[in-house]
């Protein structure tokens, strides 16, 4: 197999992710037809086919499957040994893939950005949003250097850093400011907005409301958490929002906002990095930025 090259091993990972030749090549930065061109010449080196192909996505053959869980071995530690690499020649970091959910990046992600450019000269950051189920495959793969989700992630191969805890509030009516704050299970009886399934905010809402399987009736779902806080707005129901989301959700909507009683729900945020990876000192100054980041945040929340 002298032939066999590390391009067409990452241009294989992206058509596997992906499965589609157009987003796979959008995301490797080349023609369609050039990847095409090298998955057949990479097919013809392993001599089996990789991918079913039809009209409107491909998916991996059997064998494709076995091949695809060696590429991603071999991936990963070609990417560990860059890291390896970049520890060594730069302490300081000089180029950071990270991922953040949906939930955070919108309020938190232009702070850190801006606080990781004075951290660290020349920083070249790049930002992948996305779900946690996502961002911790993509972590495994060698994808991403580190991500920012909420805590526990539980996954043995994942070292985990909390950062800080956040608050969620009550999103209602105007006219309902000033009312008592509803108990968690009289929230169940109403019409709860929530995310759609996937988002760990939303697993969170409804643990908090001690809600498991709730009728469609009770429960409405929206994409992300401006949808449902216009929602609100409207008078479709009620939601959960984290603290941080507050100021900017809020701006462009006729709500109100409470605090619960005690037991105030609320979610713990944190790093994440893979545990053989050699920059976790790096990422750990990473990590102060954000912190430094969200502090800023809450203060200016709490002044307002």
């Amino acid at each position: 197999m002298k032939n066999l090259t590390l391009k067409q091993l990452r241009y294989f990972e992206a058509l596997a992710r992906d499965g589609r030749f157009r987003r796979a090549a959008d995301a490797c930065a080349i023609s369609q037809p050039a990847l095409s061109m090298q998955i057949k010449e990479l097919e013809q080196e392993l001599a089996g086919e990789l991918f079913e192909r039809n009209a409107r996505e491909v998916k991996l053959t059997a064998f494709g499957q076995t091949v695809a869980l060696r590429i991603r071995d071999i991936l990963r530690g070609v990417d560990e040994l860059a890291d390896l690499a970049r520890a060594a020649r730069d302490p300081f970091l000089t180029r950071l893939r990270i991922g953040i959910i949906p939930t955070i990046a919108p309020y938190l992600l232009p702070a850190i950005i801006n606080d990781l450019n004075r951290s660290f000269a020349g920083i070249q950051i790049e930002v992948r949003e996305t779900q946690t189920s996502k961002l911790v495959q993509e972590l495994a793969q060698g994808q991403l250097d580190t991500a920012i989700v909420a805590l526990p992630v539980s996954e043995p191969s994942l070292a985990e850093l909390e950062l800080f805890k956040e608050e969620f509030v009550l999103v209602r009516r105007p006219e309902d400011e000033g009312k008592p704050v509803p108990e968690r299970e009289a929230l169940r009886e109403m019409r709860l907005l929530l995310l759609e399934e996937g988002h760990c905010f939303r697993d969170q809402a409804l643990s908090f409301c001690k809600i498991g399987q709730a009728r469609p009736r009770e429960v409405m779902e929206g994409s992300s958490l401006s949808t449902l806080v216009q929602m609100v707005s409207a008078g479709l129901g009620i939601t959960l929002i984290p603290e941080m989301a507050v100021p900017l959700e809020t701006r462009s909507a006729h709500v109100s906002i409470s605090r619960f009683q005690s037991p105030q729900p609320s979610r713990t945020i944190g790093m994440i990095w893979r545990n053989s990876t050699p920059m976790a000192k790096q990422f750990q100054q990473v990590s102060e930025a954000v912190r430094r980041s969200a502090d800023s945040m809450r203060e200016q929340y709490a002044a307002r």
